[in-house]
């Protein structure tokens, strides 16, 4: 078992203020495999005024010698990108090839792109007689979700520590352990200490004390969006600035033109991706009513080549989920979508065969799911799809449209120029069009109860910067 009983803080592993530890479970076995300490408002005090004093000299560094220290924590990644993946296939449940490609892959990437981006962002500009300077916001507090782990962080800590600002970091309870890779690279590229610091515990006591803290200037947040109005609400008594990267319920809306095959098949890949345990999961299907009866049976037939099983299995293309809570939260919704009147294609709120232990679920297809239905309407977070059949295309848009969520989406059709169209007029912060790849270097972020704020290249590098005009 691995043990990880300090927390970094001001350059050092030093102990938490409580001797409790924090299990951290196996999603597909449920068997302990690592732990960690638990820290509390003292070691978040401790933490901020560490980044605090560090902050003037920090942001008083080169921007050059700042992209060299980002070029390090990824070099010092890409050495442990095997360890990660295997971290966090355990942790979360992500299937070990996909945990390489993405759990490990993605904050590697954010880290190197964050480096180059250094010498390519316009960090001055001239209007007029005014100098226009782009400076650090300050102490950031940095608190991440599990999902995507290490991703979510580096989306956060990378451009932060490019802008010259000082970060805490709140990992999420269940996966925290990449974190500690993190902060392991982090110690060994020598950045000075007190710039990065980590606190592993409770969201309810740490990540409180590190909103409410005056020394704290901004929150950038991953989760959910009730978590989120808390955040903004605590936030708003210091006006502090607030990033929030909060929930979604995408629609895959399918034109009538599209290639039904690709269309179901991108559908279904982003549905069921990381056991759906995606903000961005595409968990509504919006097809033509014509097409009901034949997009249904092509679903099933594809959702039962999504095999269920151990995530360091070859043959898993759908891991656990990531606790019991989250197992039972799930199958929940999934009673609650058959007592709504809507059908099961396929799956079910029963365990997977042969699969007792481990927080498993069946991929689950519905039908006749009206837009109104809880199922359609919030945020469930497995591996659940609901199909919607649509009378118009102005309909279609409608449906698309009618969430409090609007994080992402998409659109099939085979004229790419009206697919892009009908894109446009989705109110979500990014849609695929005829399954075009995730960006790593564009802006994520959502509209409406998605959050505000955007991540990943120049945009999320803006997010920690604040603007100076000098009058010349």
């Amino acid at each position: 078992m691995e043990i990880r009983d300090k927390l970094y803080i001001d350059g050092s592993w030093v102990p938490a203020s409580t001797t409790e530890m924090l299990d951290v479970i196996h999603s597909g076995t449920e068997e302990v495999f690592a732990q960690v300490s638990r820290g509390n408002s003292n070691d978040a005090d401790k933490a901020v005024k560490a980044a605090r004093a560090a902050f003037d000299s920090w942001s008083r560094t080169s921007i050059d010698e700042r992209s060299k220290y980002l070029s390090r924590i990824n070099e010092g990644l890409s050495a442990r990108m095997a360890d990660i993946a295997t971290v966090v296939a355990k942790e979360v449940g992500t299937p070990f090839m996909l945990s390489q490609m993405i759990q490990a892959g993605l904050p590697i990437m954010t880290f190197s792109s964050m480096a180059q981006l250094a010498t390519e962002f316009e960090w001055e500009d001239h209007i007029g007689n005014s100098l226009i300077l782009k400076e650090p916001v300050g102490v950031v507090a940095a608190i991440t979700p599990w999902n995507y782990p290490l991703h979510q962080i580096a989306a956060k800590v990378a451009p932060a520590l490019l802008a010259g600002c000082t970060v805490v970091l709140k990992p999420a309870e269940l996966a925290p352990v990449n974190a500690y890779i993190l902060a392991d690279v982090i110690d060994e590229a020598g950045l000075p200490p007190g710039v990065f610091n980590l606190i592993s515990g409770p969201g309810s006591e740490i990540g409180e004390a590190l909103v409410a803290h005056r020394e704290v200037d901004m929150i950038s947040f991953t989760g959910s969006t009730e978590v989120g109005k808390r955040i903004g609400a605590i936030a708003a008594q210091d006006i502090k600035r607030v990033a929030l990267e909060l929930g979604g319920k995408s629609a895959t809306l399918i034109l009538e033109d599209a290639d039904l095959g690709a269309a179901i098949s991108g559908g279904l890949f982003m549905c069921y991706l990381n056991s759906g345990q995606t903000c961005i999961a595409q968990t509504r299907m919006l097809v033509p009513r014509s097409k009901l009866a034949e997009v249904e049976e092509r679903v099933a037939a594809e959702t039962a080549t999504y095999t269920v099983g151990d995530p360091f299995a070859d043959s898993t293309r759908v891991g656990p989920l990531v606790s019991a809570k989250q197992r039972d939260r799930v199958m929940d919704y999934i009673k609650i979508g058959e007592s709504e009147g809507a059908r099961i294609v396929t799956g079910g709120a029963e365990a997977p065969e042969g699969l007792d232990k481990g927080f498993y679920v069946q991929p689950t297809v519905f039908t006749g799911v009206e837009n109104s239905m809880r199922i359609a309407q919030e945020e469930i977070f497995g591996p659940v799809l609901s199909i919607i059949a649509y009378d118009t295309e102005k309909q279609a848009i409608e449906i698309a449209n009618d969430s409090i969520y609007g994080l992402s989406g998409a659109v099939w059709g085979a004229d790419k120029d009206h697919a892009i169209e009908v894109a446009k007029q989705i109110r979500t912060g990014q849609v695929e069009v005829n399954g075009g790849a995730f960006n790593p270097l564009a802006p994520f972020g959502g509209y409406k109860k998605s959050g505000h704020g955007r991540e990943l290249g120049k945009y999320g590098l803006e997010d920690f910067l604040e603007i100076k005009s000098l009058q010349l």
